[in-house]
């Protein structure tokens, strides 16, 4: 029988850090990750993504988080492509982390996005994902730039990018939802990244790069 890999195979990519697993998400996933969103990920009123994906009405919650997942899988390209990664501790499933790119073979930039549950927070996992794909994306996809973004009062998002290393990268002002904010853009390089003392174990590469970039190598 032909195996799910052989037909999608970043789904064989598996991302292992000292406390943390990150794999692309499969359908079978996507019951945990809506159960971790509707757990709860931040103070009402107090929204900390650009897409306001969980204020919607509950019943709403599962059918548009699914539709994004399979959209990010239909519209990856070597040219454009986003990695939904789940994030799994101890066998509990804690979050998303994302690494996109838009012509990466010539820009050699990927830029990043993550949510954890409200129990997860404070514990360092998000920076523990983060760093993660910064170094998949340094050492193994071959980027020079990884870049992210957050409201200008998004304090632990912020702080996740200043221990890592990212350095400013300006002020904007934005949309979100409808609601105008300050968005603080930061941006990370092999120089100045704070690389853990710990060693990214990646399974999976060789057919996942020949999928996203239309190369075995980064």
């Amino acid at each position: 029988m032909t195996e799910l890999i052989s037909v999608w195979p970043p789904f064989a990519l598996t991302l292992a850090t000292p406390r943390l697993m990150l794999r692309p998400l499969r359908d079978d996933h996507i019951p945990a990750a809506v159960e971790a969103a509707a757990s709860g990920i931040h103070d009402e009123g107090r929204n900390p993504f650009s897409t306001p994906w969980t204020s919607v009405p509950a019943d709403e919650l599962g059918p548009n988080m699914a539709r994004w997942y399979w959209q990010c899988r239909a519209a990856s390209t070597p040219d454009s492509w986003t990695l939904t990664l789940g994030i799994w501790h101890d066998g509990t499933f804690l979050g998303c982390q994302d690494i996109a790119a838009r012509g990466f073979s010539v820009l050699r930039t990927a830029t990043t996005g993550s949510w954890l549950r409200r129990s997860a927070q404070g514990r360092g996992f998000g920076r523990e994902m983060r760093a993660a794909v910064a170094l998949y994306a340094f050492d193994w996809l071959g980027a020079d730039v990884c870049e992210s973004e957050a409201a200008d009062w998004n304090a632990a998002s912020l702080g996740v990018s200043r221990s890592l290393g990212y350095e400013l990268n300006g002020l904007t002002r934005m949309s979100w939802g409808g609601r105008q904010e300050t968005v603080q853009r930061v941006r990370l390089t092999p120089a100045t990244f704070r690389r853990p003392d710990w060693h990214l174990k990646v399974e999976g590469h060789e057919r996942t790069a020949k999928f996203l970039l239309g190369t075995a190598a980064g």
